[in-house]
């Protein structure tokens, strides 16, 4: 089974696929600025918290909102790494598809590293 992360917009998606490329299960939600609070409990709920379960972890990596990304893309980053499962980023409308391709030719890009698509608009210190 693989894991897939898409958090470059305000609705947050998150899927559990099988070895058959079919979408076992997924959630879709409106995150907004609770993202990085609820996105770790969604993930451990869709694999019952059974991780050894995973072969592999994909996350859309843009173009989208600075920090959406850097959020989903760090926790994807984290499971690869904590499970010692190869992690892959794909961009487009077939991102999902493109991920999974990937991952069954072997690839791994070991830390998935966002896009952006412009430079980041970070809003400077008031003090």
């Amino acid at each position: 089974m693989y894991l897939a992360v898409r958090s470059d917009k305000p609705v947050a998606e998150v899927y559990i696929v099988g070895n058959d490329d079919q979408i076992v299960t997924q959630q879709v939600w409106e995150a907004n600025r609770t993202l990085a609070r609820d996105l770790p409990g969604v993930i451990d709920d869709l694999v019952s918290g059974n991780y050894e379960q995973l072969a592999g972890v994909i996350a859309f990596r843009g173009p989208g909102s600075f920090t959406g990304l850097r959020i989903g893309i760090t926790v994807a980053n984290a499971i690869a790494y904590a499970q010692h499962i190869p992690a892959v980023g794909a961009m487009g409308d077939d991102w999902l598809a493109n991920g999974l391709r990937r991952l069954r030719h072997g690839d791994d890009d070991r830390i998935i590293l966002p896009e952006y698509g412009a430079a980041p608009h970070i809003t400077p210190a008031k003090k």
